[in-house]
């Protein structure tokens, strides 16, 4: 199976930066997307960012010019660098991936989610 590691979260004042990383381990054959989604209390899980193995990537509107994904192949471990933070970006960031992973001589798609990390920007 595929499991994702977050680490990088914590309090950052308004304006602030941080980076999120997102480790993948496991039995893996080839990663297809890796991305990041928020979940604030009282709303539903919302897509933050994505980028796909070929190094596309698409933003959530509220966070365009603000934050930038990466992810570096040969790790699989993808990134992301939150830059003027505002304390509506306060959530749990989830790492999603997914792609295919092996089994004895075959292979299987696999889609996983990290356990999340708090973010709390304070204004």
């Amino acid at each position: 199976q595929v499991h994702l590691v977050e680490s990088g979260g914590g309090l950052v004042q308004a304006g602030g930066s941080l980076r999120l990383s997102c480790a993948a381990s496991g039995t893996i054959f080839s990663i297809n997307t890796m991305g990041w989604y928020r979940h604030c209390p009282g709303k539903q899980r919302e897509l933050v960012a994505v980028i796909t193995s070929g190094g596309s990537t698409i933003y959530a509107d509220s966070v365009k010019g603000r934050f930038t994904i990466s992810r570096d192949n040969a790790k699989n471990t993808v990134y992301l660098q939150m830059n003027s933070l505002k304390p509506e970006d306060t959530a749990v960031y989830y790492c999603h991936s997914n792609g295919r992973y092996f089994v004895g001589a075959s292979d299987r798609p696999y889609d996983a989610w990290g356990q999340g990390t708090q973010v709390t920007v304070s204004s």
